[in-house]
């Protein structure tokens, strides 16, 4: 069977790493999995090759919302997001999960988060800030503060929060409304939370709880300085990690070994 991890650009993928690992643990030996750069304009063509021997497909940006449209049917929770990272590949159908969110909340609760978040922040406005919404939302915390460049991109946030049943409000990125979070989520590049991390360095807006999406280059300066001021911090390679073992499930029926993926995902990334 065949798997695959889809996005643009898609080289630096961390995706081939972990699901192998999985297959191999799980003696999956006829599976294989492959990092496939694929745009937007790619995708229809892409999904009408997948015969009887594709499982499903994993997928990133900036493909998580064109694909809904391609799907025969969307799990709840990617249809509320507005975004499907993972395609599995039945009975001739083709069907749409997210897990990124799960993803998402137990990397926080693995670094020592549980119950409600309290006041939260989020930076960025566009496919995973809505599942970082959603991953607040499960939690517990119906309310989120966005801190996004431009209102008039942030409509599909806005339109996520309705359907998940949250309130979410717009602030300016660089000088957000909320200056103490219980919990800042990152969704934007590295390089673009810099300002962030200057500012809990400076000790104007120290959160109690840090995740950052990113996984590599780790740590962030974001990261960084988070622990210098004593923040929870989690990382983007948890999230990654448990999102890939919720694919693993979907796709091969199979319990991800999760650990075992812990272990070769983190070899790759040197430890």
């Amino acid at each position: 069977m065949k798997a695959a991890v889809l996005g643009s650009p898609i080289a630096h993928s961390l995706s081939p790493v972990l699901h192998r690992a999985a297959y191999q643990a799980l003696g999956l030996d006829d599976w294989s999995y492959q990092a496939i750069e694929c745009d937007e304009a790619g995708l229809p063509a892409l999904l009408a090759g997948c015969g009887p021997d594709w499982a499903g497909l994993s997928l990133t940006m900036p493909l998580k919302r064109t694909v809904l449209s391609m799907l025969d049917a969307v799990d709840p929770l990617a249809r509320d997001v507005g975004a499907a990272n993972t395609v599995v590949f039945a009975d001739g159908h083709r069907y749409g999960y997210n897990t990124d969110v799960p993803g998402m909340i137990t990397a926080l609760t693995e670094a020592g988060m549980t119950g409600p978040a309290g006041t939260v922040l989020i930076l960025g406005g566009g496919a995973t800030a809505c599942s970082a919404l959603a991953a607040v939302r499960g939690l517990g915390t119906a309310t989120a503060t966005a801190a996004v460049r431009d209102p008039a991109r942030a409509a599909d946030l806005l339109a996520a929060a309705r359907r998940l049943g949250a309130e979410v409000t717009l602030t300016c990125f660089d000088q957000p409304a909320v200056t103490a979070p219980d919990l800042l989520i990152s969704t934007v590049p590295a390089g673009a939370a810099n300002i962030f991390a200057e500012r809990i360095d400076g000790g104007d807006l120290v959160p109690r709880h840090l995740l950052d999406v990113v996984y590599h280059p780790w740590p962030t300066a974001l990261a960084t300085a988070a622990k210098r001021a004593g923040v929870i911090v989690a990382g983007g390679f948890p999230m990654l990690l448990h999102q890939a073992a919720g694919q693993v499930t979907l796709m091969t029926g199979r319990q991800a070994p999760v650990e075992v993926m812990r272990a070769a995902g983190l070899a790759a990334l040197g430890g």
